[in-house]
């Protein structure tokens, strides 16, 4: 059973693109606040960031409210 490329819907030439730059989107943020956990040895952190899949909320909520201040003792 050959699916030719009349059959696809329109829409779903426009979602795969926007499904590969979430993706994209998310695994930067992602890389960002695991690396940025693991420095500060924020374990619970790390495992969270690298479970959960959510399109960079996690990580971006990491950073901004929850990451450690290095200069701080």
């Amino acid at each position: 059973m050959n699916a030719s490329p009349e059959q696809f819907p329109v829409w779903l030439g426009f979602l795969i693109p926007l499904i590969i730059l979430l993706a994209l989107w998310d695994g930067a943020w992602k890389v960002v606040g695991m690396w940025k956990s693991a420095r500060n040895r924020q374990l619970a952190w790390f495992i969270c960031l690298a479970i959960f899949n959510t399109v960079g909320i996690l990580p971006i909520l990491y950073l901004v409210f929850w990451q450690k201040d290095r200069n701080q003792g």
